[in-house]
């Protein structure tokens, strides 16, 4: 990543094994052509440090694994600045899943030191997962021994909810936690989605029968799904013929969810038209900032959004035992 590191800078490591759980820069000797060497610098988290390699977790989820007989310079470096519109207050991560994980709320919590163990019947792997922040209180390999039997008593896979940015990543790569589910969380501004076009979309505060008719995602878990949907502290439903949205109102921030348009009726504006009308309902409430969770991979959805102006914020994926 150029710029960290000038060509005329004295390289040194500054870093140490102390330092782990930073965010750090780091540069690694790659070649040497001819005399003259090449070099690549990495940025993140610095998740581990041992006699023989250093790995750095960067944004992105990817964990890079420098030898330590190539790390030629390293430095602590100030937390990555979140790109955010005019509106949107400072919030990080942690505390954005917080009001995420009030707005989209388990039928069952137990708190693990840090951690957040929820159940909710299998509904969604978000609200049967645990929601890592901080520290469990225990050594890991017993944390997760209590998480195993915690959704096992429970009938549920244990999942674990993890940030990229987490040092946690590289613990569970080493410990054979399948990693799966990567999403991106974004925020934009409310102000410019009110004026979004919302014709003939109907809000209310309950789920009605042609709202739960065209939620695809409930399958045989019916009642659990009504509680999850229905829960948060304030919930607007959009209905429209061939679309649906959600968005839940917890002081200046707005979710917006299970957004969804009938195949045919797709590429008239529907989806539009949902969030436009739940963006002047949520904002009329007080809410200033909108903030929603979007599949990595999900191209047309992370386009769509794009144009709304949603921007990401941070990004999380799932972990769950490889047996």
């Amino acid at each position: 990543m150029p710029g960290d590191f000038s060509s005329g800078a004295r390289l040194e490591i500054r870093i140490t094994p102390d330092d782990v759980g930073k965010r750090v820069s780091v540069r690694q000797l790659t070649e040497i052509t001819d005399g003259h060497p090449t070099f690549t610098d990495t940025v993140g988290v610095l998740v581990s440090w041992d006699a023989e390699v250093v790995s750095v977790t960067r944004r992105t989820g990817e964990t890079v694994r420098i030898p330590r007989a190539v790390l030629v310079a390293g430095k602590v470096v100030p937390p990555a600045p979140v790109r955010r519109g005019p509106g949107v207050p400072a919030v990080t991560a942690e505390e954005l899943e917080r009001i995420a994980s009030r707005a989209w709320p388990a039928a069952e919590t137990s708190a693990l030191g840090g951690w957040t163990l929820r159940a909710s019947g299998g509904f969604t792997r978000r609200a049967n997962s645990v929601l890592v922040g901080g520290d469990p209180g225990m050594p890991v390999d017993r944390a997760l021994a209590e998480v195993a039997r915690w959704y096992g008593d429970r009938g549920l896979i244990p999942y674990l909810q993890v940030p990229d940015s987490s040092p946690l990543g590289a613990a569970l790569d080493g410990r054979a936690w399948i990693r799966e589910g990567d999403t991106l969380v974004r925020t934009a501004p409310l102000a410019p989605l009110t004026s979004l076009p919302d014709t003939g979309v109907t809000l209310s505060r309950t789920p009605g029968p042609d709202w739960l008719a065209a939620y695809r995602r409930t399958g045989e878990r019916a009642d659990a799904a009504l509680a999850v949907v229905s829960g948060g502290p304030a919930v607007w439903f959009a209905t429209t013929p061939g679309g649906i949205g959600r968005a839940v109102v917890d002081g200046p921030w707005a979710l917006f969810g299970a957004v969804e348009v009938a195949p045919s009726r797709r590429r008239r504006g529907l989806a539009t038209a949902v969030m436009g009308a739940l963006a002047r309902q949520v904002y009329d409430e007080g809410a200033t900032a909108g903030y929603l969770q979007v599949e990595a991979d999900n191209a047309v959805a992370r386009a769509f959004y794009d144009r709304l102006g949603f921007l990401d914020h941070h990004g999380y994926h799932y972990r769950r035992p490889a047996a």
